[in-house]
């Protein structure tokens, strides 16, 4: 029997993406719309072209962390969200929920965190996971055995182990390492000065990791990369640095409150009542034909829109 695969994904990815790329659009009362509606497509497209079985979409709960206790500036580039935004994260929970979707999210963690959760509590049931994100930081999920991939839903590519090797040079348990001598532009984390993507991946795969790099630049001659003396005194100096950024991208597995059973995530279609009084709401026309599965028939002289 083929195990269930569970498809978590990383919401804000794709209402973020819907702001920037669609014209503004607004409900009958003036509430702006358009990144809720493209959100809502992406989900509907989603459960049309892959059929998930299993299925969650899990929210970031704020655009602040325990991320930010330890580094202000962690995010910081983004700034608050925009005015016409902040309404309608809400807006495509409440899209999410009436497509028949799970919501995970959890006050202080990222949505990466939850998803991270929602994996490890998963894995031992014996399902698989899909993470749907083009987020790197959650390459550090995907498992040797194939029982957890990374799907990049715009790109249409899906990263297997050898596939996050291809990309980034490192297993995917190195990842957060990398990440600490590299640095994340987009959370503004900031990495050893000097130190680039081709130099971590050859020091990592010398040493495995930040903690078995050796204080010696003597010892750094067996990194098969240029300069090698000059990575090895450039991460000396910033050693403690280094270990802390490799800290704020270490996903957590263990958020409180997250405690999924997998019918909890089960996929049974949308309810037809509550898509109808939503996107009637939103002034959404004809987008409740495109959904492939109500978890009800509608009546027979029931008529969505």
């Amino acid at each position: 029997m083929a195990r269930p695969q569970v498809h978590l994904l990383d919401a804000h990815v794709y209402i973020f993406r819907a702001y920037f790329s669609l014209p503004e659009m607004e409900a009958p009362d003036g509430t702006p719309t358009h990144a809720a509606y493209g959100f809502a497509n992406t989900l509907i497209r989603y459960l049309t072209e892959r059929e998930p079985s299993h299925l969650a979409c899990c929210f970031d709960h704020s655009m602040t962390s325990f991320r930010n206790e330890e580094l202000p500036e962690y995010k910081s580039s983004r700034g608050e969200p925009p005015d016409d935004l902040e309404p309608q994260f809400e807006l495509c929970r409440e899209a999410a929920r009436a497509l028949g979707v799970a919501v995970y999210e959890a006050p202080d963690y990222e949505a990466d965190d939850v998803i991270a959760t929602l994996t490890d509590r998963l894995l031992p049931g014996g399902a698989g996971v899909v993470v749907v994100s083009s987020d790197k930081d959650l390459a550090q999920l995907v498992t040797e055995d194939d029982r957890v991939v990374l799907y990049d839903l715009a790109r249409d590519r899906t990263l297997d182990a050898d596939g996050v090797r291809a990309r980034f040079g490192v297993a995917p348990d190195q990842i957060p390492d990398y990440l600490g001598l590299v640095g994340d532009s987009v959370d503004d984390i900031p990495g050893v000065p000097g130190v680039g993507p081709k130099s971590a991946a050859a020091a990592l795969a010398t040493f495995g990791s930040l903690d078995a790099f050796p204080d010696s630049p003597n010892a750094w001659e067996e990194v098969a990369v240029r300069g090698a003396r000059r990575l090895a005194e450039r991460f000396a100096r910033h050693r403690e640095q280094a270990l802390a950024m490799r800290g704020l991208a270490t996903v957590v597995r263990d958020v409180p409150g997250i405690e999924p059973e997998l019918p909890d995530l089960a996929w049974r279609g949308a309810d037809p009542v509550a898509v109808e009084r939503l996107f009637e709401r939103l002034g959404w026309g004809r987008i409740a034909t495109r959904i492939p599965r109500w978890s009800a028939a509608p009546g027979e002289n029931q008529t969505l829109f």
